[in-house]
């Protein structure tokens, strides 16, 4: 099965080769020999009904500062393709949903990873709390009330934004720290969303896990510990990456959403586990693929790819 594949992500000659999963499922992609195109989220447009893009055919190598290779600009007609990669790293803005709302147009003729409409739905912060007993204590709210009295409740809390991406605005707050007035002053300031609310899991210490399921199925794990003195997890923050195996808590975990992962055409997700507490579910544009390929001596992109081209049959049927 040769596919035309379309991949919307951001500039491709700033990614980290090593670090990058979009770069792996592209190098997956053409190993299968499926031809590829990249173009930016800036360069989707919806004229009179049809989905276009400004699209370059695209090659990839791995070659450290020679790894790919662009052709000429030409309009890319997306129903006209097989499969289009949403990838753009969030912020989960007014611009990425409106990406979502003209991809629809084309899927799933064209099938589109992840389903734009349930990638709309399912903000990661948010989508997290429709499954019961996986998640910490929570509070999503924009009053200062609530805020301070779930904090009054649980003392040590994380206090973040609701539509954060990589740890950005992450804040630990202690118990006898005088720092939150200010802090939700600032998170004012700068959103008009609730901020989210949780209950501190000092499990945290031993790592944020991050588990990769592929149409709703767990297909590697990696443990991300942070550096001393560091709230988060995140590796460019200084998180340390752990090979890891999945505990019977969080294969429970990845039982109770993969069924609906599945249902909703979010074939490539990664979900965050801290101690026995899922806190959150990443369908926007997941990582860490790399990662987990190198510690378990895998290929998660060929299980991408696999449920991609099984997935495309069916609608092709």
């Amino acid at each position: 099965m040769s596919l035309a594949v379309a991949i919307q992500m951001d500039p491709i000659d700033a990614i980290d080769i090593n670090g990058d999963s979009t770069f792996a499922l592209a190098l997956e992609a053409q190993t299968r020999g499926h031809g590829l195109y990249h173009y930016l989220p800036q360069d989707l447009s919806l004229r009179e009904g049809r989905v276009i893009a400004k699209a370059r055919a695209l090659s990839v190598r791995r070659e450290e500062g020679n790894h790919f290779t662009l052709g000429e600009a030409e309009t890319l007609d997306l129903a006209g393709v097989d499969v289009v990669l949403m990838r753009q790293d969030p912020p989960f803005d007014m611009a990425y949903i409106t990406a979502t709302h003209i991809l629809e147009h084309v899927h799933p003729d064209t099938l589109v990873v992840n389903d734009p409409v349930s990638v709309r739905n399912a903000p990661e912060k948010l989508f997290v709390t429709h499954f019961e007993g996986v998640m910490p204590e929570t509070l999503i709210s924009s009053s200062r009330e609530e805020i301070m009295a779930f904090r009054e409740k649980y003392k040590d809390i994380i206090v973040k934004p609701l539509y954060g991406n990589g740890g950005a605005g992450v804040f630990h707050i202690k118990p006898g720290d005088e720092n939150l007035n200010s802090l939700l002053e600032m998170f004012t300031e700068m959103f008009r969303e609730p901020v989210i609310a949780q209950r501190y899991l000092p499990e945290v210490r031993q790592g944020d896990k991050r588990i990769i399921l592929v149409d709703g199925e767990p297909v590697g794990a990696i443990n991300r510990v942070p550096a001393e003195g560091e709230a988060r997890s995140n590796m460019h923050v200084g998180g340390r990456a752990e090979r890891s195996d999945l505990t019977a808590r969080e294969q429970e975990i990845c039982k109770a959403i993969g069924p609906s992962l599945r249902e909703q055409g979010l074939i490539f997700v990664g979900i965050d586990v801290i101690g026995d507490y899922m806190t959150e579910i990443n369908v926007t544009s997941p990582t860490g693929i790399q990662e987990i390929d190198r510690y378990d001596d895998a290929n998660l992109s060929a299980l991408v790819w696999d449920a991609i081209e099984k997935r495309r049959a069916s609608v092709a049927d």
